[in-house]
């Protein structure tokens, strides 16, 4: 019989969900050295050096009677990475984090929203506090609640010395631009902004191309055959989506570790934001582990609805349909 996802229930502890926060495997080997700036963008070759300076002017923690002070570093706390999809940004970030000094922690902006959840904000602060850098991937925010609970976790991280690195498609004093009520919460956007150094990233911006064509999807019968790979899993769409919501986020690189092929029958369209933000964080564990997806039902770029793609959280949507359709053309390869 084959495997399932649904038959998974991973449990993690809070030791195991602060030692995962380092980059995903698909950046595991990723180094300054092996970023090539385009000759034609002198901005990509200036980001590398902003970033190696950066990590050279760490402040060494010194020592005074039995308890160790980190020295504050002058001027922001962070730099941030601006730019548009496929310029290296993830790349530049998580070679930063590798060259730099640990303990250090790196997640998505998602990811670290999930832990405040998983761990409670108070824990998290606790955890994070005493490292010496936090990465953070994609930052974006996508709702008031978020904007809070991010300015004020920086803030706290910033009293304890904790140097910021980041990534975004959206200047840090611009985050939150048409997301709901995000003028009621411009001064907190404007406090985080304050903590970073911004470094421009050129490149072609692939923003304002369409969503790229799926691969057909298949039978029922090829997606049963194609899961009878060694350590592939076989899911009904909508069984995994129940199982998703029973699972916090936190819990969905743990539920498909381990898993050499994803096959799903019946994919229809999410039917609302929950389900979708779900199938979001499912896409960026499957993403971030290259792992192959094989589909029957409707197309991937028929998940989210057009007034999703148009909504506040378009950004995530648009990410998760190209993430997933590039999985679905590694799926018909394997």
């Amino acid at each position: 019989m084959p495997n399932r996802l649904v038959d998974r229930e991973p449990e993690i502890d809070a030791d195991e969900l602060i030692s995962g926060l380092v980059p995903p495997p698909l950046f595991d080997s990723v180094r300054f050295a092996t970023y090539q700036p385009d000759p034609a963008e002198p901005t990509q070759a200036a980001a590398r050096a902003a970033l190696v300076a950066f990590v050279e002017g760490f402040a060494e923690p010194s020592r005074t009677g039995l308890f160790r002070r980190r020295q504050r570093p002058t001027g922001p706390a962070g730099v941030y990475l601006d730019g548009g999809f496929g310029v290296g940004k993830t790349h530049l970030l998580a070679s930063t984090w590798h060259a730099a000094p640990g303990p250090k922690a790196y997640a998505t902006f998602v990811e670290l929203t999930h832990l405040a959840g998983a761990l409670g904000f108070g824990q998290l602060v606790e955890r994070l506090s005493g490292m010496r850098l936090l990465a953070i991937d994609e930052f974006e925010l996508d709702d008031p609640g978020d904007t809070v609970l991010v300015s004020t976790l920086l803030a706290r991280l910033d009293e304890a010395g904790v140097r910021l690195a980041a990534t975004s498609n959206t200047l840090p004093d611009r985050l939150g631009e048409e997301r709901f009520a995000a003028e009621d919460f411009l001064r907190e956007i404007q406090t985080m902004a304050a903590r970073f150094t911004a470094i421009r990233v050129d490149g072609p911006d692939y923003r304002h191309r369409g969503l790229p064509a799926p691969p057909p999807s298949r039978s029922l019968d090829e997606v049963v055959r194609a899961a009878s790979r060694p350590l592939a899993t076989l899911d009904s769409f909508g069984e995994l989506l129940d199982h998703l919501a029973r699972l916090h986020p936190s819990r969905y690189g743990a539920l498909v570790d381990g898993v050499s092929q994803v096959c799903l029958t019946g994919v229809r369209p999410a039917e609302n934001q929950n389900v979708a933000l779900r199938l979001v964080v499912l896409a960026d564990r499957l993403y971030d582990r290259q792992i192959p997806l094989v589909t029957s039902g409707e197309p991937l770029d028929q998940l989210f609805s057009s007034e999703m793609l148009e909504g506040g959280y378009r950004k995530k949507y648009r990410r998760a349909i190209s993430r997933l359709i590039a999985l679905a053309r590694l799926g018909e390869t394997g």
